[in-house]
């Protein structure tokens, strides 16, 4: 027989067109803190990666991760060709990597003088306090964005404090 998880069926409707002007959406989601991580995939051409606030744990059991990334992203690409990606969580004495990361440039210069190594097929950037590795499970629609959805396969951590996004900024906790 079917799983019943919830007793009365649950209601999908389409929500209501939004007249919601983008600015006011970005302007209050700064207020929200989240760690800066850099989402990464190894393909033949090379690494590619981009510095990510929208990434998140999604399940323990089984264990599970996602990621946000911009549909227009070379990093998603290399996500897709690989089928799998890593999660570098930077500390706080890496917020030059985040700004390298989150620039448009040529992959290669955003790997310039970083240290990193491959683990399992994906780049763990030496510098991060927690590494993720993850097998692509899921792309989905989200918008101007695609949710990837990996399934922990590794994971590591040192001490360190995360580095925090916050109002447009890095900032240090702890």
């Amino acid at each position: 027989g079917a799983n019943i998880l919830f007793a009365t069926p649950m209601a999908h409707t389409d929500p209501p067109p939004t007249t919601l002007d983008p600015t006011n959406m970005r302007t209050a989601m700064a207020l929200y803190h989240t760690a800066v991580t850099v989402v990464n995939a190894s393909v033949p051409a090379g690494p590619a990666g981009l510095a990510a606030n929208a990434v998140t744990s999604l399940s323990l059991d089984p264990p599970l991760m996602l990621a946000c990334l911009d549909r227009g992203s070379r990093t998603l690409r290399a996500v897709e060709a690989a089928g799998h990606f890593g999660i570098n969580v930077l500390g706080t004495d890496d917020e030059g990597l985040a700004r390298s990361f989150g620039r448009k440039i040529p992959m290669a210069e955003k790997w310039e003088g970083v240290a990193w190594s491959e683990h399992q097929g994906i780049p763990r950037l030496e510098a991060a306090i927690v590494f993720v590795a993850c097998r692509m499970r899921d792309l989905l629609s989200g918008g101007d964005h695609v949710i990837v959805t990996g399934e922990v396969e590794t994971i590591s951590q040192r001490e360190g404090e995360p580095l925090v996004f916050v109002d447009g900024g890095y900032v240090r906790i702890g």
